[in-house]
């Protein structure tokens, strides 16, 4: 049966299903974090509470744990399409650092993109291919400081885009994708282009 949603300071209490008990899995939890992902999307969830969600679902170690994640959501119980990009197991605590000093660097490929990437390119370039890279994380953060240098984004369809760079005589030229799928990540995107610039764009994987 269908209710409404509630705010996590007042959570749903868990109906025990003869699997909650059971160790939760990868795919478990990419599943639940589509269904809260339709749950923002339609207005059910604030981003305060699907932040609280999403937190909560990467702690969680049972189904049972991710089963009262949703229990109060009007949201179809199986998963509506694949995702556009896929997650990878055993995210990493610490940061990926890059730096490109009158050189260059180059991610592309199937990489691991962890849930924070720091790029410094000074008389320099990145670039970040992220169409078949794997994610470790519902929202990553990518940190492109660009000095005299510049930066090249490509992101698959359908992740959701919030670019918050700074162009000092420089600029951010990157954009929300057109069509946000709600069971793909969040690709938070700051830093500061100085005499430099940053920018994005998306590609389909089949384009490869």
């Amino acid at each position: 049966m269908r209710t409404i949603v509630t705010s996590m300071e007042n959570p749903p209490q868990r109906r025990d299903s003869p699997t909650s008990h059971l160790r939760a899995s990868d795919s478990n939890r990419d599943q639940v974090a589509a269904l809260l992902g339709e749950a923002l999307s339609t207005g059910q969830l604030s981003h305060e509470e699907y932040s609280e969600r999403l937190d909560s679902l990467y702690q969680a170690k049972t189904v049972g744990e991710l089963e009262v994640l949703t229990h109060d959501l009007q949201v179809e119980r199986q998963r509506p399409a694949a995702s556009p990009v896929s997650y990878a197991p055993n995210a990493s605590t610490e940061p990926d650092n890059i730096i490109a000093v009158f050189g260059g660097a180059d991610r592309r490929g199937r990489w691991r993109v962890r849930r924070q990437t720091k790029a410094l390119a000074v008389f320099g370039g990145v670039r970040f291919d992220l169409t078949e890279a794997e994610f470790e994380a519902k929202e990553v953060e990518i940190t492109i400081n660009a000095i005299f240098g510049g930066a090249e984004i490509i992101l698959p369809e359908g992740v959701e885009v919030r670019c918050q760079g700074v162009g000092v005589f420089g600029g951010y030229d990157v954009h929300n994708s057109p069509d946000v799928d709600p069971t793909a990540p969040v690709v938070v995107i700051k830093g500061l282009a100085l005499f430099g610039g940053v920018s994005g764009r998306f590609r389909r994987r089949r384009d490869r």
